[in-house]
């Protein structure tokens, strides 16, 4: 069996980087005494794979990574053992018990959502992009420059976005992640400050939740 963990990255951890936040993750399997299954080799670790890589500077409230486990646990008990052996600013918030054969949760990623809130005096900024957002979302095109391992390449953020909104005194978006296209939060807000007349302002971004082609969060069946 394996098991798919949801998982909560505090604002405090928000500029640990992935590969600092998969050794964390793999110290606390070990830690935990948890039946992770380990690769095969001269240097064997603990598999695990997350859904979608979270990008430094942004805290993430429902993070998804999948453990292969050599024996059943229940997910009370893998919550628990686990919860314990990680650091703080990780938070072990759910467990879903799945088939080995069940399609992987890398796969499923359609889309993510974002919440970005005004940092404090950064209010008349804010306000201006949550005045700019009709104005915005009305465009048919958003062109941008998208940087690749290849050079620079002009696209087009608009078909990325699926729904931007306030709500709250922040700003809520639902972003495509998949193949296909990858909208990403700061390009976001760097195009919604174009459109606004100012620059952009000082937000702290926080990914909500992953989302399948349904729109329905990733650890849902």
């Amino acid at each position: 069996m394996k098991m798919l963990l949801v998982f909560q990255k505090s604002q405090a951890l928000r500029f640990i980087g992935h590969l600092d936040l998969q050794r964390a993750m793999q110290r606390a399997l070990r830690r935990s005494g948890l039946p992770a299954c380990y690769s095969q080799g001269f240097n064997p670790h603990i598999i695990l794979s997350f859904a979608a890589p979270l990008a430094v500077g942004v805290a993430g409230e429902r993070e998804i990574a999948e453990i292969p486990l050599a024996l059943p646990v229940s997910p009370n008990d893998f919550l628990h053992r686990l919860g314990r052996a990680l650091p703080p600013g990780l938070e072990a918030v759910e467990a879903v018990p799945l088939a080995d054969d069940a399609p992987a949760a890398m796969a499923r990623v359609f889309a993510a959502q974002y919440a970005f809130a005004k940092r404090a005096g950064e209010e008349a900024g804010f306000s201006a992009l949550a005045a700019a957002l009709p104005a915005f979302l009305a465009r048919e095109s958003i062109p941008y420059i998208r940087r690749t391992k290849s050079g620079e390449k002009p696209d087009d953020l608009r078909p990325g976005i699926f729904n931007l909104l306030e709500k709250n005194g922040e700003l809520h978006a639902t972003l495509a992640l998949n193949q296909q296209m990858t909208a990403k939060p700061d390009q976001l807000l760097l195009s919604l400050a174009e459109t606004a007349g100012v620059a952009v302002p000082g937000c702290e971004i926080r990914r909500t939740r992953l989302l399948d082609e349904r729109f329905a969060p990733l650890e849902q069946p």
